[in-house]
């Protein structure tokens, strides 16, 4: 009896060890041939989760010139300015106490500077009209810098000696309004996947970081190829049907004022959430963002870009398109004799 009960339990012992490695192979054989994600899919997992979902929560973080004014004024030491122009320009005349680090050397700038720049209230970005600091702040709260904002209409607003250009675009921005349309162009019906992207990175933290990083050495420029974020009005129109054309507006101001014929309306904070409408997007075909003015644009532009869209931010908005009926319906534009506060500004 003793013998038999031994070979059962070595019997046992035996099938014991065999379905643990039955189920163990299975367990691997999943692990390999299961469906994986992608690293786009990855990405934005992470960037709706615990990164935080800025572009849908609080994007575009914009203050103005000035309550950058009083703050720094007031209690210079809860307040970081990062003025993002060329040198020269910044040397022409800049706020007092700001520093002067270009976009391209801005990631390497904020890592370096990690500690110093979390202990202030704010951290501002100032450019020549919000747009290109808009476009640097979305990137730089992606990576979880929640204290950063960009100064809203960068240094045109600061005094009237830096905001030509931006007067100049208020002079001729009712160039459009006979081309706009309130007639709808449905957003597509089918689902689009993510762009590929291949930075080698396992996790969407990491693959953030790649992403970020090889964004902000590209800088910020204009035009029509593919490193390019800002993109005129006339190039759009030159060729309207070589573009995906996102109005990111709310329905009613898709309506009235308008919009550029054929561009689909997508709700700020909401449309390009995974569960909304971020998969109507296409993969191959340049996508334009425009708003009211270019900074939202901006800040949109950079999340779909760090996704790997080739996407592209309207400069100045419908500022520079219906300016005359932005002004009737008060909706959010440029205007000088408003928003020009004329402080001093130092030069080296």
């Amino acid at each position: 009896m003793k013998d038999y009960l031994k070979k059962l339990n070595s019997l046992i012992a035996v099938l014991l060890i065999v379905l643990s490695l039955t189920f163990v192979g299975c367990s691997d054989d999943d692990d390999d041939n299961g469906p994986k994600k992608t690293e786009a899919e990855l990405l934005l997992e992470y960037l709706e989760t615990t990164g935080g979902d800025f572009i849908n929560t609080q994007a575009p973080t914009i203050i103005n010139a000035i309550d950058v004014y009083n703050k720094n004024t007031a209690t210079p030491n809860k307040i970081k300015i990062i003025d993002v122009r060329a040198k020269t320009d910044y040397d022409k005349g800049h706020i007092k106490n700001a520093v002067n680090v270009l976009i391209p050397e801005l990631y390497n700038y904020f890592k370096t500077n990690a500690t110093e720049l979390a202990g202030y209230e704010d951290v501002v970005l100032v450019c020549y009209s919000g747009q290109s600091a808009g476009y640097a702040t979305s990137l730089l709260r992606l990576l979880g810098y929640n204290n950063v904002k960009s100064m809203k209409f960068g240094m045109s607003s600061w005094h009237d000696d830096f905001a030509t250009n931006y007067k100049n675009v208020v002079a001729n921005g009712n160039s459009r309004v006979a081309q706009f349309t309130s007639a709808e162009t449905p957003k597509p019906t089918t689902k689009n996947p993510l762009p590929t992207l291949s930075t080698g990175k396992k996790t969407g933290k990491e693959i953030l970081e790649e992403r970020v990083k090889f964004l902000f050495e590209k800088g910020f420029t204009s035009g029509t190829g593919a490193d390019a974020v800002g993109i005129t009005n006339g190039d759009v129109f030159n060729n309207l049907t070589n573009f995906f054309i996102v109005n990111y507006w709310p329905a009613a101001h898709y309506a009235d004022p308008g919009h550029i014929p054929g561009a689909m309306q997508y709700t700020p904070k909401e449309a390009l959430k995974s569960t909304k409408d971020l998969f109507t997007l296409p993969t191959n075909k340049t996508i334009v963002v425009y708003c009211y003015t270019g900074q939202t644009s901006a800040y949109v532009s950079a999340f779909l870009r760090v996704l790997g869209y080739d996407a592209k931010s309207l400069l100045y908005g419908c500022t520079g398109m219906i300016y005359d009926k932005l002004v009737e319906k008060n909706l959010s534009t440029f205007v000088p004799q408003r928003d020009i506060i004329n402080k001093d500004y130092e030069k080296p």
